[in-house]
């Protein structure tokens, strides 16, 4: 009986460390790239119509002049003509055209205003077409802007909700050019991480190499893995990489430790630690206090009231006759400094006991900022520090 339950234990802690081993694995499809196989950015300059008096104003003279180009090619003469509406607005329209993408396809679509217009609300943006860093149109937009929000206000106030001069249009945009991406014809790709690692570009190099048959891995640099099928491989390249993105890789990290000031933020990597130090910190605060006091003059104050008094002189002060009333300033100084002794902080060899080391020394996160950048400054800090 014994040992069956000796047995049991055993088995129970070889699960829990293959699960520990493997909880902080990720996808290859999470952590990286296939090379080639990107998002394309395309922007458009266009016109949203229908404001409710929120557009741009007069003097903004490019919208007029192509509200003019855009009636002039629907056969109206505008030209040298004064427009004055307010129901309309210059926008930038910008969209991301996703790898793969096929002529019909549709895709979103967002609305910047770039003149004076106050709102977007309720507008409908006209057929813009969208180009490539290239110069070639691959979408065309149009549809009603959602602004998601509201503003409205009079001579001597306003209110408003969210931001509400820029919008999306939601399937607005319709791809109109493909992008051509000969992959099944290749035998050769690139797999890049999203965050460049030696350690881990040489596991993946090694994972594929044990788990895929009929290709050849090999590491680049530190974020690239060139994968070449051998002349064995009979697959589907598009097979090969659905398998290679489903594959889960243990991911290494450096020690970071990430501070924001002006939010009192602290992040602390798994991978950091501390070596042995003895820290002392104690808040001084200095508070200084003002107050206006009103000195009145006494009934019999020199000179006071009486005809053909003469001014007279009170502590090298000029006293006018009759008194005069003196505003003075009280200020009050006190500073204050926190008595805290010499505190031993030991080695932390894990996260949990930097976190109970810096605990213990009972700060608040503005404090634990200023300490960490000491304890980096000391050289005692085994780790990366970013300051946002």
């Amino acid at each position: 009986m014994k040992k069956h339950y000796v047995g049991r234990t055993v088995a129970a802690l070889v699960l829990v460390f293959i699960l520990c081993s493997y909880s902080w694995a990720a996808r290859i499809k999470d952590i990286a790239s296939i090379g080639g196989v990107r998002d394309n950015q395309l922007i458009g300059y266009g016109l949203v119509v229908g404001l409710d008096g929120s557009g741009d104003s007069v003097k903004n003279g490019f919208t007029d002049q192509t509200l003019s180009n855009l009636l002039s090619r629907q056969g109206l003469s505008m030209r040298d003509k004064a427009l004055k509406s307010d129901n309309i607005a210059s926008v930038m329209v910008t969209a991301l055209l996703p790898p793969f993408a096929k002529i019909g396809a549709a895709i979103d679509v967002m609305v910047s205003s770039i003149g004076d217009a106050s709102s977007l609300l309720g507008g409908t943006l006209l057929m813009t077409p969208l180009r490539g860093a290239d110069g070639k149109i691959y979408a065309v937009a149009q549809g009603p802007v959602t602004v998601g929000g509201f503003s409205a206000g009079g001579a001597s106030g306003k209110v408003s909700k969210n931001h509400t001069t820029a919008g999306s249009v939601p399937n607005g945009g319709l791809v109109e050019r493909e992008l051509h991406y000969a992959f099944d014809e290749t035998r050769n790709f690139m797999i890049n991480l999203h965050r460049p690692d030696f350690t881990t570009c040489t596991r993946l190099a090694k994972m594929l190499n044990k788990k895929m048959s009929g290709i050849e891995a090999h590491i680049a640099d530190s974020g690239t893995v060139a994968v070449r099928t051998k002349d064995t491989f009979e697959g589907n390249m598009i097979a090969l990489v659905s398998a290679i993105e489903s594959l889960d890789i243990p991911v290494d990290s450096v020690a970071r430790v990430v501070l924001n000031e002006k939010t009192g933020t602290v992040v602390i990597g798994e991978k950091v630690r501390i070596s042995t130090i003895a820290i002392a910190h104690g808040n001084l605060s200095i508070q200084i206090k003002e107050q206006q006091q009103v000195s009145q003059p006494l009934p019999f104050a020199p000179g006071g009231g009486r005809a053909g008094a003469e001014p007279t002189q009170v502590n090298g002060a000029t006293i006018a006759p009759g008194g005069n009333t003196v505003v003075t300033t009280d200020t009050s100084v006190n500073i204050m400094e926190e008595k805290k002794k010499l505190m031993v902080v030991p080695e932390g060899v894990t996260i949990q006991d930097v976190v109970s080391a810096l605990n213990a020394i009972g700060v608040s996160p503005r404090d634990l900022i200023i300490i960490l950048q000491a304890i980096k400054a000391a050289g005692a800090l085994q780790a990366d520090l970013v300051i946002m």
